[in-house]
């Protein structure tokens, strides 16, 4: 198979201006991990919120929040480092985006970072693998988790005033569960409807540490995050202003 996987949408067309690479600034000098109150909600607490869609607050503790943290740091660097994704049209999006296993960029996967410095995408690490494992173990089962083999992760940066659209993870063959893991910032993470991006929503608020799973009938649902609320990140976690997300998807590509 060709390395750049033919998608869904725009059959797999890219903006001939590419991306534009983004540098972190160095981790602030800080306290140890503080978490911020929970509120109501009791860590994990499993919680369906809609049919295969289901949020798990603080599933990671702080620990593991801080290692993924330092993870994304090595990741961001080039070569195949961080980088506002540009979209067919042109428009550069406001989130800031590295990949492991495949780079996907809108709206195809491939193998190289095709629309920056064209270098081979970062491996996926063993242990971000087993964290997909885990998280789908922990929201559909032990049998799910087993079953569950992640090839690709997008990580996403939102800076001070990111957003990110209503879409569809639509470009992947397979339909095991796509996982999302919430650090910094708290956000707005809004669905709509498989068939339907418009209302009624359905909204959750992802805090640091947060796990967020769908599959099943709603593996293909709109989805989006309209909203990050700033300063509300845990002190000390290292990461820039804004959220990071990461997300892990098994693509059934070759």
């Amino acid at each position: 198979m060709d390395a750049r996987a033919t998608t869904t949408r725009r059959n797999g067309a890219r903006s001939r201006r590419g991306g534009q690479p983004v540098t972190l600034p160095p981790p602030l000098p800080g306290p140890d991990v503080r978490p911020l109150p929970l509120a109501d909600e009791r860590p994990g607490l499993r919680r369906e919120v809609l049919p295969g869609v289901v949020h798990i607050p603080r599933w990671l503790d702080d620990a593991a929040q801080a290692v993924l943290a330092t993870d994304f740091r090595a990741w961001a660097r080039p070569p195949a480092g961080l980088r506002h994704p540009r979209v067919p049209t042109g428009h550069l999006m406001s989130v800031q985006s590295v990949c492991l296993g495949w780079h996907w960029s809108p709206y195809a996967y491939s193998r190289t970072a095709d629309d920056t410095d064209g270098a081979p995408v970062k491996s996926m690490p063993d242990h971000v693998v087993r964290l997909g494992r885990d998280a789908v173990a922990a929201t559909f089962g032990p049998a799910a988790g087993d079953a569950y083999h992640p090839d690709a992760a997008i990580v996403n940066l939102y800076p001070p005033g990111a957003r990110l659209g209503l879409h569809q993870d639509g470009e992947e063959p397979a339909a095991a569960p796509v996982v999302t893991i919430s650090l910094g910032d708290t956000c707005t993470f809004r669905t709509a409807g498989v068939d339907r991006r418009t209302g009624p929503f359905v909204d959750v608020e992802l805090r640091s540490g947060d796990l967020l799973v769908f599959g099943g009938p709603n593996r293909r649902i709109f989805h989006g995050v309209p909203k990050v609320r700033p300063g509300t990140a845990p002190d000390g976690l290292g990461l820039p202003p804004g959220r990071l997300s990461l997300t892990l998807r098994e693509t059934g590509l070759d």
